[in-house]
């Protein structure tokens, strides 16, 4: 047997990891559906975003929970991963509105309302 595998988790423990696991991969499918059943970019955009930044931020916490309680300490490095999912994905989703944008302006086609004050 491996030396990083301590032994079998607590029931609670299992419990939270696999909820919060399948609550992640819950919101990466909405995510997922919303990208392919939306019918503009512009609605198109968002659902993909916020799915994919929902669903790190619950497999991370099952990945604290498993981790902790096998090891037997906070494990928090999977914060990090969170942090840079969740300061990317916005500076992602404005720099591809805008290229869209830019590219619907060029063609003369049909722009949302509001779309340069950034709402």
């Amino acid at each position: 047997m491996p030396d990083f595998i301590i032994g079998p988790l607590p029931v609670w423990a299992e419990i939270l990891t696999g909820l919060f696991a399948v609550l992640g991969a819950a919101f990466a499918a909405v995510g997922s559906f919303g990208l392919v059943r939306l019918p503009t970019f512009f609605s198109r955009i968002h659902a993909p975003t916020l799915g994919a930044t929902a669903g790190v931020w619950c497999v991370t916490i099952a990945t604290i929970v498993y981790f902790s309680v096998q090891g037997y300490n906070l494990f928090l490095h999977a914060i990090l991963i969170t942090l840079f999912v969740a300061l990317t994905a916005p500076v992602t989703t404005i720099f591809l509105m805008r290229a869209a944008l830019f590219r619907e302006r060029q063609k003369g086609g049909d722009v949302p309302p509001n779309a340069d004050r950034g709402d």
